[in-house]
């Protein structure tokens, strides 16, 4: 039986041998950077709009008729420091897929052989996180192409509104049926980026497989007759989130938010980031031994002869 509860307490065990028997602050840095890295992919940032302490009154709004005037009087040159931008904003976003493809492999196999390693695992993880990033490279590809196909729709849709200046029936329908599409196909995009962190990067890793040849294991070996029981584990690990999330919020407040910054997070909140890859893998392995990943250290037998009897 495959169950989405019986992983829990061996992922506990996990964490409890792998960072605290014994505890070492190198090997929790040392992990919390693969753990930065892994985590580029989905990006994220906490910003701070406006002066908290600034209580001054603002009667009127304010005045943006000089910067539009600018903005129309310069338009090919904003244009054009637009399109700069969103080529270098990309560019940043492709590193991060680089960089985080490799990261995932090298945070799995620290957790795996439980160790701590940084060199050895990136450049023996350097063929299978290239596969993983072309393969979320397309992933990226189909995300800008569908916000394009679907702003475009809507705006086609919305067109007579638009031209008229008014919003009515036209651009509530092109609302509508873009939101709509979008919503379906980021959910679609979501859940596959779901099933490729947790299920396919470790088929990839166990089986040396590609990416395309890895998802194909996952249609034909794990998901036929299981479905539901994907579907329980991502409901489980839902409801795991929920109190994983208090204690990142709790962290933040005893440390005035210094726990949220960038690898530092990492390194503070690094049980609940090994936790969550020990669940997923153990519920992995429940398909059969042959889905083991974690190695488990045996118990040593004692091989000395009993005492001879007096």
């Amino acid at each position: 039986m495959i169950s989405i509860t019986d992983p829990i307490q061996p992922a506990l065990a996990h964490v409890r041998r792998i960072l605290f028997e014994p505890f070492s602050a190198r090997k929790w840095f040392v992990l919390g950077f693969s753990v930065f890295l892994a985590n580029l992919v989905d990006g994220g940032s906490f910003n701070v709009n406006g002066n908290p302490f600034d209580h001054s009154s603002r009667t009127t709004a304010p005045d943006f008729s000089p910067v539009t005037e600018w903005v129309s009087t310069h338009l090919p040159l904003v244009i054009a420091l637009g399109v700069v931008l969103f080529i270098l904003i990309l560019g940043l976003v492709v590193v991060f897929q680089w960089l985080g493809s490799r990261g995932e492999f090298m945070f799995l196999d620290n957790v795996a052989r439980d160790r701590a390693e940084i060199v050895e695992p990136w450049t023996r993880f350097q063929d299978l996180g290239n596969r993983l990033f072309r393969f979320r490279l397309m992933l990226l590809l189909a995300s800008l192409g569908l916000l394009i196909v679907c702003g475009g729709l809507g705006v086609l849709i919305a067109l007579p509104d638009i031209h008229a200046r008014h919003f009515g029936a036209s651009a509530l329908t092109g609302t509508i049926s873009a939101g709509g599409l979008l919503f379906l196909g980021f959910l679609a995009i979501a859940i596959i980026g779901l099933l490729l962190r947790d299920f396919v990067v470790p088929i990839m890793y166990r089986r040396n497989l590609g990416t395309t040849e890895a998802w194909a294991v996952l249609r034909r070996e794990l998901l036929p007759g299981n479905r539901w029981r994907f579907v329980g584990f991502y409901l489980m690990t839902f409801l795991l989130w929920i109190p994983a999330l208090i204690l990142i919020l709790a962290g933040c407040c005893l440390t005035c938010c210094v726990a949220i910054l960038p690898y530092l997070s990492s390194v503070a909140f690094l049980p609940i980031f090994v936790f969550f890859r020990c669940y997923s893998l153990g519920f992995l392995e429940q398909f059969g031994e042959d889905w083991r990943i974690i190695e488990v250290p045996q118990p040593q037998i004692s091989t000395r002869s009993p005492d001879p009897l007096p």
